[in-house]
């Protein structure tokens, strides 16, 4: 075997394994981007597949006017079902205003049976999407478990740090607050809410 011949099989290999890198670099980068997208998709899912238990579970306590776990190991229940006729949106709140719960649905601030305001909090990416359409004016019909309906307006929104955000204490009417992360779009934690303030009518 010739020096010539010599080099142009170890130039064939060296590309045959070039290839081979690249192509395994290639096949990484997409199962990496794949797992990427997947852990993005679990919460939306995670929410998805909530809301038609809690509908579900809602019914039921609008039948027994308690509230029903929509699981049996769940530490939270459906309360309410808040609708924006304008913007078809329809969720089922859940009490407690934890984190946890927060992953499902709307959560009911626990204020105490005498407040005159409600607040309600969920993620800007899933329950509390549609806020960033939300304008002043808008109806939110609130139903609780008890089968009564109260309807609200939204009068304006607010954008504050979350340890600024204060409510008045003895409004004239009934408020309601609705309440999520900002900036939308935002793929982080950060220390602004978005709020939307509403009068019952």
């Amino acid at each position: 075997m010739t020096a010539a011949s010599i080099i142009g099989t170890s130039r064939k290999g060296g590309r045959a394994a070039g290839r081979v890198l690249s192509h395994a670099a290639l096949f990484g980068l997409c199962l990496f981007g794949l797992m990427l997208m997947a852990k993005g998709a679990i919460i939306p899912a995670k929410a998805w597949v909530a809301q038609i238990l809690l509908h579900r579970a809602f019914g039921e306590s609008l039948s027994q006017h308690h509230p029903v776990k929509p699981w049996f190991w769940a530490d939270t229940a459906p309360i309410a079902r808040i609708s924006l006729p304008r913007l078809g949106v329809s969720d089922i709140v859940l009490s407690g205003g934890s984190g946890q719960a927060m992953a499902f649905g709307p959560t009911l601030l626990p204020m105490g049976r005498q407040s005159r305001v409600s607040i309600m909090a969920a993620h800007r990416d899933t329950h509390f999407a549609f806020m960033k359409q939300a304008k002043k004016g808008d109806a939110i019909d609130v139903q609780s478990i008890d089968g009564r309906t109260r309807r609200y307006r939204i009068t304006g929104f607010q954008i504050v740090r979350w340890d600024r955000f204060a409510y008045p204490r003895d409004p004239a009417r009934p408020l309601l607050a609705l309440t999520t992360c900002y900036p939308f779009g935002a793929t982080g934690h950060g220390p602004l809410r978005y709020v939307a303030w509403a009068e019952e009518t």
